[in-house]
């Protein structure tokens, strides 16, 4: 007859500890710039809390413009060819400096977001992934991948 493995009992920093991966992520405090119409956008604040090694920082914020999320959801798109990357809120014409346009937009950002930087093979396989939402520089070669198509 077999023996059955000793089990112990987990201590408290066992159980209420942070748990072994964890990943937050928040898209928060809009911000308008620029004082004529043709010059106004919107920025977003992206903070991100993490313990998965692919990500260099533990804590980080960077503020993101919705165009600055269109050109990584099309670097995304190029570099991942076996992940279907999420769609972004739709384009907005009118009223894009309301409150709740403005607010709207960003919990689809940060629906995105959550989509996008929960994905195993993103998290591990993206060269531009940990860059934007901890800020620096996109990946120069991805960065040139986009250049190379716009030019098309």
């Amino acid at each position: 007859m077999q023996a059955l493995p000793e089990t112990r009992q987990q201590s408290f920093e066992e159980i209420y500890g942070p748990p072994e991966n964890f990943l937050e992520i928040e898209v928060k405090d809009p911000q308008t710039h620029g004082l004529t119409p043709s010059s106004r956008y919107t920025t977003y604040l992206i903070t991100l809390s993490t313990n998965i090694p692919s990500f260099k920082l533990r804590n980080s914020s960077v503020r993101r413009r919705y165009s600055d999320f269109e050109y990584f959801r099309d670097i995304l798109e190029r570099e991942s060819a076996r992940v279907t990357i999420p769609p972004l809120p739709g384009k907005v014409y009118f009223n894009k400096f309301d409150d709740a346009v403005i607010e709207e937009r960003r919990k689809g950002l940060e629906r995105f977001l959550r989509i996008v930087v929960g994905h195993p093979l993103l998290q591990t396989g993206s060269r531009v992934l940990a860059s934007f939402v901890q800020g620096g520089e996109m990946a120069s070669s991805a960065l040139s991948l986009v250049d190379r198509v716009r030019r098309l």
